[in-house]
């Protein structure tokens, strides 16, 4: 074949040849947009919600699930990825003066006055309490602004392989292009429950407040946490275009069980006890149809590492001559050879040499 033709042939194939899709993180069958559900128990309650995870935290297996991997709005329950980004980088002591820009957010607000000097812990609580937006941008601004705070809620969620999500503000106001999935907020959640700071806000149910003159008192929004056994907490959140979202989890025997739900555009609560119920009850029994994975390794410390160096021990004995030769490269192998044939050569002359001087006396 000529060798244009070759080419040409070459190039049509890699042309047209399709990539093998990717494995959905936590499992091939949490790619699916329907339900996937365990074998050997019954399945979950009816939910309206159009997407929902239900997950053990404590093995990470995922029990049950609806269009995991789908991408929704995800209103203020994304406040779980901006509160987990934050309190590590925030001195929760630290005191902060908030901007007319943050007190004047739209939706819902915890009530922040520029006139007030709040400590960082009140506006998480703020923030996870009340889902104020406008702690969530004061936290933002503390942070150094809106667009770092954006950047490292997105390094966060690529960290925690939550490859769904998308944060575009720090409280969950719709943009477009911001994302999540049931999966990602439970990955959120799962990651959060390990924050003593984290675990504390979620599960605070009514604190005071500071207000110019006093206090006023605050309560947590998440209604199962004042009637559903043994929950901790998380996030709930709603807007127009979002409809109803929830990410929550809660301890019982020892063991703990994640729910999340996107897109419910009705009254949900019930639903969700209903589904945390069935969690419970499922754990240990159903076969998991997937897993909430780890989160990648701090690349940080790998490149910190020092260089590994292969040592090999002093008793051990050197290579045999054929097992050396076989690693030598055929420039090597030629310098060798010509070294050898030269050395062989100037011996012959050399012996000659002595048998002529011989030979004449």
């Amino acid at each position: 074949m000529p060798i244009t033709a070759l080419l040409a042939a070459v190039t049509l194939t890699t042309g047209t040849a399709s990539a093998a899709p990717a494995t959905p993180v936590g499992g091939e069958a949490l790619g699916s947009r329907g339900l996937v559900l365990p074998q050997g128990v019954k399945a979950p309650p009816k939910t309206k919600a159009t997407s929902f995870v239900i997950a053990d935290a404590d093995t990470g297996q995922v029990l049950a699930a609806k269009d995991p991997h789908g991408k929704y709005l995800p209103a203020s329950t994304i406040k779980s990825l901006t509160a987990l980004t934050l309190i590590p980088k925030l001195d929760k002591n630290r005191k902060i003066r908030p901007s007319h820009n943050a007190c004047n957010q739209e939706g819902t607000a915890v009530g922040l006055v520029p006139k007030v000097t709040y400590k960082v812990d009140d506006l998480f609580k703020g923030l996870m309490m009340s889902s104020g937006n406008d702690a969530a941008m004061a936290l933002a601004e503390a942070n150094g602004g809106v667009a770092k705070t954006m950047r490292d809620m997105n390094a966060e969620a690529k960290r925690l392989q939550a490859n769904d999500t998308v944060a575009k503000t720090p409280s969950g106001l719709d943009q477009p292009g911001q994302s999540s999935s049931a999966y990602d907020l439970a990955l959120i959640a799962r990651a959060g429950l390990a924050n003593p700071d984290f675990r504390r806000y979620i599960s605070t149910k009514t604190a005071n407040f500071p207000a110019p003159k006093n206090t006023y008192q605050i309560s947590n929004h998440n209604k199962l946490l004042f009637r559903y056994k043994g929950m901790i907490g998380v996030k709930n959140g709603w807007t127009s275009k979002a409809h109803g979202s929830f990410v929550g989890a809660a301890t019982r025997g020892g063991h703990t069980i994640i729910v999340s739900i996107m897109r419910h555009e009705g009254y949900f609560w019930d639903e969700v006890a209903s589904l945390l119920d069935w969690g419970f009850a499922a754990r240990g029994r159903a076969q998991p149809v997937g897993t909430l994975v780890d989160p990648l390794p701090d690349q940080t410390d790998v490149r910190a590492a020092p260089p590994v160096t292969k040592v090999t021990p002093a008793q051990q004995p050197p290579p045999l001559l054929d097992t050396a030769a076989s690693k030598q490269t055929d420039s090597t192998r030629t310098v060798g050879a010509i070294v050898i044939g030269g050395g062989l050569l100037f011996g012959l002359l050399w012996l000659g040499y002595g048998i002529r001087r011989r030979s004449r006396r």
